[in-house]
């Protein structure tokens, strides 16, 4: 079993920080953490990495780090940049399927991702970064293993 992550927006980070302590992936299925959250199991830091990198054009060691919003033992909340879902936004599909191209090149612990399959991702990011803005809230991570 591995790591799930369930990305979401809210207005704060002391409102991403209020995740009751039950909160078991079966129970995640809504609106209970904010608006359509999504589950994934890719994680936070190769999210930012592939937008920064694919669409931005900045070097992955140049990639800033994301906020640790709580650290308890059962799970951790981490809160996203906004450079990570505002670039989505303003692009277009040609755009997309570009960034999908250079994030398949780069190679990862698994080997490099197919480009389909990133463009597809980055697709549901470009919904959620509207979602996101039209609401005002900020991307956050719910980690648990």
């Amino acid at each position: 079993m591995g790591v799930t992550y369930k990305y979401f927006g809210a207005p704060s980070s002391a409102a991403a920080a209020n995740v009751p302590i039950s909160m078991r992936p079966e129970e995640l299925g809504g609106d209970e953490l904010g608006m359509g959250g999504m589950f994934t199991r890719i994680k936070p830091e190769t999210v930012a990495a592939m937008v920064l990198t694919g669409i931005e054009g900045i070097p992955l060691h140049k990639v800033p780090p994301l906020e640790l919003v709580v650290l308890h033992p059962d799970y951790a909340v981490v809160k996203l940049p906004m450079t990570v879902v505002d670039p989505l936004r303003g692009i277009g599909e040609e755009s997309v399927g570009a960034a999908a191209f250079i994030w398949s090149t780069v190679p990862d612990r698994g080997g490099p991702r197919d480009a389909f399959g990133v463009y597809q991702l980055l697709r549901e990011w470009q919904d959620f970064s509207h979602r996101l803005h039209e609401n005002g809230h900020q991307p956050y991570c719910l980690v648990w293993p």
